[in-house]
């Protein structure tokens, strides 16, 4: 175990990196291993926090947080119960040195993926259409195996799902979701798949369409979200009004926009939950 005595010595930016580091891999323990910690463990990760509560650099709230989890990680009654006092420590040791949290970056106590435990809604397909970043690709991967997708068609201009940032974004949802790239709707874009548009209706998310909440989800369909800066495309926009329309959520801010990728999952929330009622779900 680390002394005590030789990391006073240390620069103080680089003790609390190493405390956090114990503290993740502590954590990680925890969550996928189900590490059961010796009281000697439990003891030494309250004495590394009580060392952190003399630094009075740190924020009186910090020194409070301190304070309990010291008191928890001594005896705690739970491994929920010390998982908070780990990663409540450890997250205020990131932000203090300087550092960004990320949601990849946290811990997934339900570990990796099984595929075999996946549901989806046969028929529901989705359109991503030049979705530009990464991680709004990653996100909607997540978004779309949650809510029960089927597959996820990418247009050839869309960010690439196995780009880093789109699976650290997906959190694993890559691997086990079905998807292809190919062109639905042509124009000057280099096609790259032969296979045509599955034979199901189709919906846009844009503006200008039918409020959420009245909008008629289908039991099968697909539907297509545009890129960030440009939203649907002409051609994609006129196969979706020759079929079921367009699905707008109304917003109230001076903004008057969400993300893509937070857009997306309102509106695969409102369609799975449709989707459930009518199969009894």
């Amino acid at each position: 175990m680390l002394n005590l005595h030789k990391i006073e010595k240390w620069p103080r930016n680089q003790r609390l990196r190493k405390i956090e580091k114990i503290f993740t891999e502590a954590e990680n323990r925890l969550c996928t291993a189900n590490h059961v910690f010796s009281r000697s463990e439990l003891n030494f990760f309250a004495e590394l926090v009580r060392f952190l509560e003399k630094d009075l650099l740190f924020a009186a709230s910090a020194q409070n947080v301190f304070k309990n989890a010291a008191e928890i990680l001594t005896a705690p009654d739970t491994p929920d119960q010390l998982r908070r006092a780990l990663n409540t420590v450890r997250h205020i040791l990131v932000a203090e040195t300087g550092r960004s949290h990320a949601d990849w970056d946290f811990i997934d106590q339900n570990g990796a993926l099984d595929p075999s435990r996946r549901r989806s809604f046969p028929g529901m397909f989705v359109y991503l259409e030049d979705i530009r970043s990464p991680y709004n690709v990653g996100a909607m991967f997540r978004t779309a195996e949650s809510f029960g997708a089927e597959k996820i068609f990418i247009s050839p201009l869309c960010a690439d799902p196995m780009h880093t940032r789109s699976k650290r974004s997906a959190m694993g949802c890559v691997e086990i979701l079905a998807w292809e790239r190919m062109d639905f709707f042509g124009g000057e874009q280099t096609s790259a798949s032969d296979k045509n548009l599955p034979n199901l209706p189709i919906f846009a998310l844009e503006t200008g369409g039918i409020p959420l909440e009245d909008f008629p989800f289908p039991q099968q369909g697909i539907l297509i979200t545009g890129s960030e800066e440009l939203g649907v495309s002409p051609q994609a926009l006129a196969a979706a009004d020759a079929s079921l329309g367009r699905v707008s959520i109304p917003c109230y801010g001076a903004k008057g926009s969400l993300n893509v990728s937070v857009v997306f999952g309102i509106v695969m929330c409102f369609w799975a939950r449709k989707l459930s009622k009518m199969q009894g779900r």
